[in-house]
């Protein structure tokens, strides 16, 4: 079944020049695991495909629950140097919490998703 993450987590996002910082913070602890393992790198940046142009570098908190993203070359140059609407990065965790993620039924009713 498809999740999409805003029923697993809550983000903030930011920016410094023309990198967005993503923070992705899991509703519940053993939620954590799950957007370890499904939440890479490389399945951001498929969700940025067309507004990040760089690398997506991805850290983990685990004492946090969390993890953290940087989105390179993904505001346009920056704040000063942009055209885009966006260009401080504030609604990439809005973005980012609409990605779907696949969980299988054995995990989604473990973790109590099913419903």
């Amino acid at each position: 079944m498809k999740i999409q993450l805003t029923k697993l987590a809550h983000a903030r996002s930011g920016d410094k020049g023309d990198t967005a910082n993503i923070g992705l913070i899991a509703l519940r602890d053993d939620f954590y695991p799950l957007l370890v393992r499904k939440v890479t790198a490389a399945r951001v940046k498929e969700h940025f495909k067309g507004i990040c142009k760089g690398e997506v570098e991805r850290f983990e908190l685990p004492n946090l629950s969390a993890l953290n993203f940087l989105l390179h070359e993904s505001l346009g140059g920056g704040g000063t140097l942009s055209l885009m609407t966006d260009a401080q990065g504030k609604t990439f965790s809005t973005a980012l919490l609409r990605m779907e993620i696949e969980v299988d039924e054995e995990e989604a009713k473990r973790l109590r998703l099913d419903h």
